[in-house]
């Protein structure tokens, strides 16, 4: 059988942790690495409810995007995940930044959900160097309204907010979750659209200004797609372990 640090290998060979962002912390967060696995829950996020489903699918391990701690821990709580995690003996593996950036990571899986053709880097990471930031094309342009509402059907999103750019979309910009700041690197290269997790006000006005689409479309639905991702390439690599997408995993924001 493998074990958890099995498991954490691929995952670090494939989104080393030390290409992560400075302020970030990925890695084994939760639990015994020499622990046996024969079940794995994947999820973008670690709640209570996720906790409890994998107990009750007799998951072993859950791997997530996310980190379970990640500034730290001051007090515990019998609600805490990481406490949780520990009375139940489950191990917790989180890669955050580092699979932002990772080739097939977060970003890819977003620009390869959008349809986008022509994948290529736009703005490095000043640590790292990797792209934290990407742009493609789309193989048949829309106006800037087909596209809001192409992103948020492909994106299975409950709403996205967006800027009606100044003219139709071929060229398209992304960063997912919280990557409005990335904006500015969108507009030096030309792109007709820019697509988010999160964006505040003045990005909107810089958008706006500059005649770009913005489309926010949640931190959630813009990185959701890597867990699947994960599913299929880690099943590939252990064929002999249940490797299952969270059922409980959802959008904590609610739309009217």
């Amino acid at each position: 059988m493998n074990t958890v640090n099995d498991i954490f290998s691929y995952m670090e060979a494939w989104a080393p942790i030390r290409t992560a962002m400075g302020f970030d912390n990925p890695g084994l967060l939760v639990g015994d690495g020499s622990a046996l696995v024969n079940c794995v829950l994947l999820s973008l996020d670690i709640t209570p409810c996720v906790i409890e489903e994998a107990k009750e699918k007799d998951a072993q391990l859950i791997v997530s995007h996310h980190p379970v701690i990640f500034h730290p821990l001051r007090r515990l709580s019998p609600q805490d995940p990481p406490y949780l995690l520990a009375k139940y003996g489950i191990s917790a593996i989180c890669m955050h930044t580092n699979l932002d950036m990772a080739e097939g990571g977060v970003n890819t899986c977003l620009a390869e959900t959008l349809g986008l053709e022509k994948v290529e880097g736009l703005e490095r990471d000043a640590e790292s160097g990797l792209f934290i930031s990407l742009v493609g094309s789309l193989k048949d342009s829309m106006t800037p309204r087909q596209f809001a509402s192409h992103v948020k059907s492909a994106l299975h999103c409950g709403g996205v907010r967006y800027t009606e750019g100044n003219r139709n979309i071929s060229k398209v910009a992304l960063c997912g979750g919280a990557g409005g700041e990335f904006l500015e690197s969108a507009v030096r290269a030309g792109a007709d659209a820019f697509v988010t997790g999160e964006a505040r006000h003045h990005e909107f006005l810089a958008a706006e200004a500059a005649g770009i689409t913005l489309v926010e479309a949640g931190h959630f639905c813009t990185e959701n797609p890597i867990v699947d991702a994960m599913r299929k390439r880690l099943s590939d690599s252990f064929p002999t372990i249940r490797f299952l997408c969270s059922e409980t995993m959802h959008d904590p924001a609610q739309y009217l």
